[in-house]
């Protein structure tokens, strides 16, 4: 996610209160943009960056299995109530989001919007860790600048080059490719001493601050094979098996929403 200095600005989270005080409108304490800006947007076939960051977090939160309401979404995107509020009266006019009394869906044109943003990230993160070699972290933060500009033609060529790939650096399914079958389930479900093979590492643990470049350097790749040692308090110790077993420590939030099969 996570597009532009404009997106970012929402992603962060970084807002001065003074500044915040004298913005206007929830778009300009989201985007840190003129009000004019949004309207000046969208030209025939496009969205402002801040449309298609908020389609692109409503579409991982689903695919996360996580309730998708105002105040969730606020949380995700780490800016106000008032702000997100603002925004989907917005993108409900705009025909992206059909907002109801329990939850917050993508409209047929927000899901077309969402599933081309999230299709370009994810092979942008192909592209920028096989190929140039980045890391996760670097690749991630990248690709969040990459998934807005990238051109139908460039996105074609990309998936050539790659080999028409499946999933992102971290398991995440790429849109337009074939679902995977394998049935995982969640670390935390995981019972201690139990033997697991990492799958995916969703998108709200992409996320959270340091965990890719901390389970990149346990080597916590999709398809590794681990054990479970033991649970304690906020923490969970894993075994990280390979050429040389390894004891790593991750945090609670982070491990047990670890995508694995047993």
């Amino acid at each position: 996610m996570a597009g532009n200095d404009d997106v970012n600005h929402a992603r962060t989270g970084d807002e001065n209160p003074s500044r915040t005080a004298s913005l206007a409108t929830a778009e300009e304490y989201l985007l840190g943009v003129p009000m004019g800006t949004l309207s000046a947007m969208p030209t025939a076939g496009e969205h402002h960056p801040a449309f298609e960051e908020y389609c692109e977090c409503i579409y991982e939160m689903r695919e996360d299995n996580a309730e998708i309401i105002q105040a969730r979404l606020a949380e995700r995107l780490d800016v106000s109530r008032a702000s997100v509020s603002e925004m989907m009266k917005r993108m409900e006019a705009a025909g992206l989001v059909r907002v109801t009394a329990t939850n917050l869906q993508l409209a047929p044109a927000g899901e077309e919007l969402a599933t081309r943003i999230v299709r370009r990230h994810r092979l942008a993160e192909r592209f920028l860790t096989d190929v140039i070699g980045l890391s996760w972290s670097t690749a991630h933060h990248e690709a969040c600048k990459w998934e807005h500009i990238i051109s139908d033609e460039v996105e074609a060529g990309l998936n050539r080059l790659l080999g028409n790939p499946a999933t992102c650096p971290h398991g995440n399914p790429i849109p337009g490719t074939s679902p995977s079958n394998v049935m995982a389930t969640t670390l935390e479900k995981i019972t201690v001493g139990s033997r697991f093979t990492l799958v995916r590492i969703p998108e709200d643990v992409e996320e959270h601050d340091g965990a890719l470049a901390e389970l990149e350097s346990y080597q916590l790749f999709p398809g590794r094979e681990c054990t479970l040692a033991s649970r304690s308090g906020d923490s969970v110790n894993i075994t990280v098996h390979g050429a040389t077993d390894r004891n790593v420590t991750l945090t609670s939030y982070v491990s047990d929403r670890l995508l694995v099969t047993v």
